[in-house]
């Protein structure tokens, strides 16, 4: 054995210790952290004689960790970008540790059947508890295999399987959506479908919301089945489809209902807003970002479906090694990856830790800051809201300033970080509230950095 790494292995327990005091001491630092700090990058050749543990840490610590984004940090508005709850981090930490790949259950079978336990309490969580699931990297990836099923019931439609003959032998199809997330786009280009059968349907006016009545419009016109993609929770403004309608829509017409719910599935832990995502449970596949809300480490998606036959149809991997795929088929039959980490032990320990409640108080209190930044911006002048504040995303306006001069202004300030988006082609800013960790003072920091930013 190498002799450096076989002084890691006999001072493993202190190499594990060492990580531990220094990232707890990272996690407590996020408050104060710069959100966004500027970074000088100094790229050096790969050692040829490795340092150990120890060097490389310090090596770490000296060039790289002051640039790290306190993207886990409660000031972190950017994209939706949760953070890290202790369990989760601790449940991170221990899938590497015991280093599972739950694709199989050949050699993994508690594993397995932990993220199996896991996806019936995420489906439960979200109310949709007839549908099966797996988890996967991130929305896009749980996108792309929601309209990878799509797919192959738009050819079972037809007589046809895509996932044996091509997409070739699938012709021309069209995937309705009101307001889809960019990644709908890249998973239609991935599945050869290409990005320009996604055929946009007019929204509700001052909305992101679909228009039911358009969508019927096009769906009495379409002469077939298509895909329809819904949005429970848009980017800009967090708005949603109203899932009932549709489902009620599908009744008469052939297509399938694919719901992006990322983040805006969480609506169904809160009273108050639990009917934003009535008729999810009707849908045919759903998306659920689990970094977002569930504040789970990087990376780590859901995805759910009803046809799980169609989804062995698509993904099975059929090896001497690996067997047939059962009536109860091994993940390695559900997602594009063969190998993956054990990412549902982080969900198991947030979940067990926490529980419904836990999770629910978080999803509320991001909502009510979200709420207070909006009232506060809606009172700051020359700013102007271009939506209610619906959930956890405030989008706003500015007007005596340049977008891009005021993010800049306020990402140098180390106080917040915010992203800039357009809407209803108007340049804009967001901010996204969906940190374990945010809190009111939080938001008053944030509101005093978008003013001291816009007074230049």
């Amino acid at each position: 054995m190498d002799p450096v790494l076989a002084a890691d292995l006999a001072a493993l327990p202190d190499v594990l210790d060492t990580a531990r005091r220094y990232a707890s001491d990272v996690m407590n630092g996020l408050g104060e952290r710069p959100v966004s700090p500027a970074v000088s990058a100094d790229p050096r050749a790969l050692p040829v004689a490795g340092r150990g543990f120890e060097g490389a840490l310090a090596e770490f610590s000296e060039r790289w960790a002051d640039g790290f984004a306190a993207s886990a940090g409660p000031r972190y508005l950017g994209f939706v970008t949760g953070g890290a709850t202790p369990a989760a981090v601790a449940g991170d930490w221990l899938a590497g540790a015991f280093d599972q790949n739950p694709a199989s259950r050949s050699g993994a079978e508690a594993a397995t059947e932990l993220e199996r336990e896991t996806v019936r309490w995420l489906a439960e969580l979200f109310g949709v508890d007839g549908h099966s699931g797996a988890f996967v990297s991130g929305a896009t990836m749980s996108n792309f295999v929601g309209l990878a099923i799509a797919r192959e019931w738009l050819g079972e439609q037809r007589g046809i399987s895509v996932a044996e003959l091509g997409v070739g032998a699938l012709g021309e199809v069209a995937v309705l959506s009101g307001a889809p997330h960019s990644s709908v786009y890249k998973a239609l280009s991935m599945l050869g479908l290409g990005r320009d059968r996604v055929r946009l349907v007019p929204t509700l006016p001052g909305r992101e919301a679909v228009d039911v009545e358009a969508l019927e419009a096009v769906l009495a016109s379409s002469g077939g089945p298509v895909a329809v993609v819904a949005n429970a929770g848009t980017v800009n403004t967090v708005d949603f489809d109203d899932l009932r309608a549709l489902v009620r829509l599908r009744e008469r017409y052939p297509f399938w209902l694919h719901v992006d719910a990322a983040f805006g599935g969480f609506a169904a832990l809160s009273d108050e807003h639990a009917h934003l995502v009535d008729g999810l449970a009707e849908a045919d596949s759903v998306c659920v970002d689990l970094h977002k809300w569930l504040n789970v480490p990087y990376d780590s998606a859901v995805q759910f479906t009803r046809r799980r036959d169609l989804q062995v149809r698509v993904f099975q991997n059929a090896a001497a090694y690996l067997g047939l795929p059962t009536d109860d088929p091994d993940f390695v039959h559900l997602t594009p990856q063969n190998s993956r980490r054990l990412r549902a032990l982080a969900a198991w320990f947030a979940l067990m830790a926490y529980g419904r409640e836990g999770h629910r108080e978080v999803v509320e209190r991001c909502v009510a800051q979200a709420r207070r930044l909006g009232a506060m911006l809606a009172e700051t002048p020359g700013v102007r809201l271009l939506a209610p504040v619906r959930l956890n995303v405030v989008c706003f306006a500015v007007e005596s300033r340049e977008v891009g001069e005021v993010l800049d202004a306020v990402t140098a300030s180390g106080d917040a970080f915010l992203t800039p988006t357009v809407y209803n082609g108007q340049k804009a800013i967001r901010a996204a509230f969906s940190n374990w960790r945010t809190t009111s003072a939080d938001t008053d920091r944030v509101h005093a950095a978008i003013v001291k930013a816009l007074a230049g």
